[in-house]
């Protein structure tokens, strides 16, 4: 294709690979040109559906076939759902990284851990300062959100803009005072806005943003009547809120002591970025806990989530190197119950309440967490401000996505000007309207360990299979000149039934693998039999008896070993 005919096209083309019909793992290209510009590159958390897996990242397989294309990687913000893919994705697909200030730092610290950090190029963005990307001309404008250095993005081509919200709400007193830039948005309405793609997570909450201010003043209340330790869990990348701890641990004479390697890192990331005020002699060495009285103290753990590994997760546990829990301590949980996490933030709960632990959380106590997302009066001022043409709803399951374009239609914005994107769809922006007009390949890769390859369906369904009936491994013994069986199968549970009380179960089962030789068509003479024959049969008689004796069919591993 020339130049000259790459020039005339006339169309933009946006195609989501993340974060579309779900929450997290946000991931979305915009296509000019032939030129690629990839938005946000982030990863989703496993759930019980997905035993075992570390991380979950969004199938770019579309993007390793046009990586020839790539002109760069615009992040709107540091949350793992928007840059947690990075270390992954970027050495396969690698182009320049463009970033705020904290946003940068952030993946800095995922790239060095990687052994990445010398080979990126990162260049930091700044609001409403324009750069060009290929095609592409940006200019970051600034938003309130749960991080600091948040953007919603402009991206302009010859056909128009359009305007990326990215993770947004509107609190017009944060803490740092840096609000939505309103005036830029009310600017490109004015100029015109070709399409706005904005941000569903709190669509269906009604009202508007309540400021970060008022979780510090709640916040300070619950620690002036606290009598002895007090331990803060917070999403470690949440400044403001690391910020407002550390205001009303300060105002209850009380110093604060961060655990948790995340926390400790975004800590510094953000006092080096001057997004951090620390009186001095606030911060102390949580080695230092024991010589400082429990109740001249605020932990500022990571955990909020029950995460397996983390520092609340670890206290509550007895595993934690310095901290245990003692009657009357107050745990405070200042963030939100996100969606498939709640039983296990529930089961950690509960065993803080066991402990003695008096607890706070967003279901029992308002103010001590504010949502970083834009409930339904703010998506309208949003849609006021920018007046588009065309509308997409972007991050979110199916009914936020679908709820948010009604609500776009009762802005004004026609039907016929509004789609529900779903990942993997093409849409195309021209003179025609707004349409689906193709496909790619789309999915999750799930991580577990160290590898990119991720974990195969099968692999998966064996460990749900495990987790959910057990597994049972058959010994069989055969002698190796007459391959005939040696002696009586031997077999080994585990997760079906505590061995020790079930013998006469398991020799039942035993019976069972026995029988189901007899019933081969060439006895038990292995050596006659096709060499996966007595395995297939072992496996076949276990499962059956088992489904018929518990209800269950556990994974059966046959094991034939030659005497």
């Amino acid at each position: 294709m020339s130049n000259q005919q790459a020039s005339d096209k006339k169309f933009i083309d946006i195609v989501p690979l993340g974060g579309l019909g779900e929450i997290g793992m946000n991931l979305m290209v915009y296509e000019f040109n032939d030129k690629l510009l990839i938005v946000d590159c982030g990863i989703t958390f496993p759930t019980a559906e997905t035993p075992g897996v570390d991380q979950i990242i969004p199938d770019f397989r579309y993007l390793l076939e046009n990586r020839e294309r790539v002109v760069g990687y615009v992040i709107t913000h540091g949350h793992e759902d928007h840059i947690g893919a990075m270390p992954q994705i970027w050495p396969q697909v690698p182009a320049p990284i463009y970033g705020t200030g904290m946003s940068i730092g952030l993946l800095k610290g995922k790239f060095r851990e990687h052994r990445l950090l010398g080979k990126a190029v990162f260049t930091e963005m700044r609001y409403r300062q324009k750069f060009q990307v290929g095609p592409f001309n940006i200019e970051p404008m600034q938003v309130t959100h749960s991080i600091v250095d948040a953007a919603a993005l402009a991206i302009t081509t010859p056909i128009g803009t359009v305007i990326h919200t990215g993770d947004f709400n509107i609190d017009h007193t944060p803490i740092n005072n840096r609000p939505t830039d309103l005036f830029s948005l009310a600017r490109y309405g004015e100029q015109g806005v070709l399409a706005l793609l904005s941000d569903s997570t709190n669509v269906d909450k009604t009202g508007r943003t309540i400021s970060e201010q008022v979780v510090g003043k709640e916040l300070q209340r619950l620690f002036a009547k606290a009598e002895k330790l007090i331990i803060t869990a917070a999403f470690s990348s949440n400044i403001e809120r690391t910020q407002q701890v550390i205001n009303a641990a300060v105002a209850v004479g009380r110093q604060v002591a961060p655990s948790g390697r995340s926390m400790l890192n975004n800590l510094q990331i953000a006092q080096s970025l001057g997004h951090l005020k620390v009186p001095e002699n606030t911060l102390v060495d949580i080695k230092q806990f024991k010589k400082i009285r429990r109740d001249k103290l605020v932990i500022l753990s990571t955990g909020s989530q029950g995460e397996p590994n983390s520092s609340l997760t670890r206290i509550t546990a007895g595993d934690h190197k310095t901290i245990r829990i003692q009657k009357g301590d107050m745990v405070v949980f200042s963030s939100k119950f996100i969606p498939g996490n709640e039983r296990t933030i529930w089961t950690l709960i509960n065993k803080l309440f066991a402990l003695g632990a008096d607890v706070y959380h967003e279901k029992n106590r308002k103010g001590i967490h504010v949502s970083g997302h834009a409930p339904q009066d703010d998506l309208k001022l949003m849609l006021a401000l920018t007046k588009p043409n065309y509308f997409i709803p972007i991050h979110g399951e199916m009914h936020h996505l679908n709820l948010h374009r009604k609500l776009a239609t009762s802005m004004g914005v026609p039907e016929s000007n509004s789609l529900v994107m779903e990942n993997g769809d093409r849409v195309r922006l021209d003179s025609e309207g707004v349409r689906v007009i193709d496909h790619v390949h789309h999915g999750r890769i799930l991580l577990d360990g160290k590898g990119i390859e991720g974990v195969d369906d099968i692999a998966l369904r064996d460990r749900r299979q495990i987790s959910e009936s057990g597994l049972a491994v058959v010994v069989i013994a055969v002698d190796k000149k007459t391959g005939k069986l040696k002696n009586r199968p031997e077999l080994m549970t585990r997760g079906i039934v505590y061995e020790e009380e079930n013998q006469d179960l398991l020799d039942e089962a035993l019976d069972a693998v026995e029988h189901s030789f007899t019933l081969g068509p060439k006895g038990m003479d292995f050596r006659e039999e096709d060499e996966a024959g007595l395995p297939e049969l072992a496996v076949r008689g276990l499962r059956r008896f088992f489904k018929r004796k518990l209800g269950r069919r556990p994974v059966v591993i046959p094991l034939v070993m030659e005497i």
